[in-house]
């Protein structure tokens, strides 16, 4: 799967109506309805999105034909296989009808051209993890883990016994971190992922 790296936009004219889409990467519904919002236009004839947030999907054909505008730019989404994105396609309409076929081509093709022109990268799923640690194994911990390529530390709390050190990185590099924290502090640190 694959997310957007960025927002981006694309607009056409199609039959003299006139389209634009907006298209944008979001982490959950309310960054999704948020951006609708924002790029929706209430003069237009139509406002029709989709996105799609892991296993959540919305579309709507904002008055369209049913299945007509939302559900072709939801199936642009999952043609591209990406993930965790929004993508609005307004119309202001033009006088000429362009029928069910046309409007599926229309707001599918140019969500399409949209998605298209913007840059794509993998989706990378992040791990959160904990380390309590006592004070003569912190220095160490944070030696050895800081220069971890793609791990970060979020934030550190102190205790009376010592340290909780919050760190982020991608999953699937995970187990040979916590292996080296064990290996570390000799098994004392107590670790939450």
């Amino acid at each position: 799967m694959f997310m957007l790296k960025q927002p981006g936009s694309f607009a056409q004219e199609i039959k003299k109506s006139r389209f634009v889409a907006w298209a944008g990467p979001v982490e959950t519904e309310e960054e999704a309805r948020a951006f609708i919002a924002a790029h929706a236009d209430p003069t237009a004839s139509h406002n029709c999105h989709a996105w799609k947030i892991g296993p959540k999907v919305r579309f709507s054909d904002d008055g369209e034909v049913g299945g007509t505008a939302g559900k072709p730019i939801l199936q642009v989404i999952e043609g591209n296989e990406l993930d965790r994105v929004v993508v609005l396609v307004t119309r202001w309409f033009g006088g000429m009808l362009l029928g069910s076929g046309g409007l599926v081509r229309a707001y599918g093709g140019t969500a399409g051209q949209c998605l298209k022109l913007i840059e794509k990268g993998p989706i990378v799923e992040s791990a959160r993890f904990s380390v309590a640690c006592d004070f003569q194994d912190m220095a160490v911990l944070k030696a050895r883990l800081l220069p971890v390529p793609d791990l970060r530390l979020e934030d550190e709390a102190f205790t009376d016994q010592g340290a909780v050190l919050d760190f982020i990185m991608p999953r699937h590099a995970l187990p040979p971190v916590l292996d080296l924290i064990r290996d570390l502090t000799r098994g004392r640190a107590v670790v939450k992922v």
